[in-house]
């Protein structure tokens, strides 16, 4: 015999999925973010360079899912990309 199930209960069911799916997401952005932040603080511009690349692919792909905003990824693609311009301007400047 079939549960009966309300369409309540199936909209709970599906937006506990959905908030799972988006938190790791979320989760996974902000550590590259922490660790894109400690290379540029340890001045390791050549990890400082490819976590930056992983960065702003990770934070694309979640924009393009929907987890995040357009202006909130353009934000942090911003900061992100002005603390390792910021950081490693003198080794630019040689």
């Amino acid at each position: 015999m079939a549960k009966n199930q309300t369409s309540a209960q199936k909209a709970f069911k599906q937006s506990e999925a959905r908030r799972l799916h988006n938190k790791a997401i979320k989760s996974e952005c902000h550590t590259f973010v922490r660790q894109f932040v400690e290379a540029c603080q340890a001045k390791d511009q050549a990890a400082a360079q490819a976590k930056l690349k992983t960065l702003v692919s990770t934070l694309d792909s979640a924009r393009s899912k929907g987890v995040l905003t357009r202006n909130a990824v353009s934000r942090k693609k911003s900061r992100m990309t002005k603390l390792y311009n910021v950081t490693f301007a003198a080794n630019a400047a040689k």
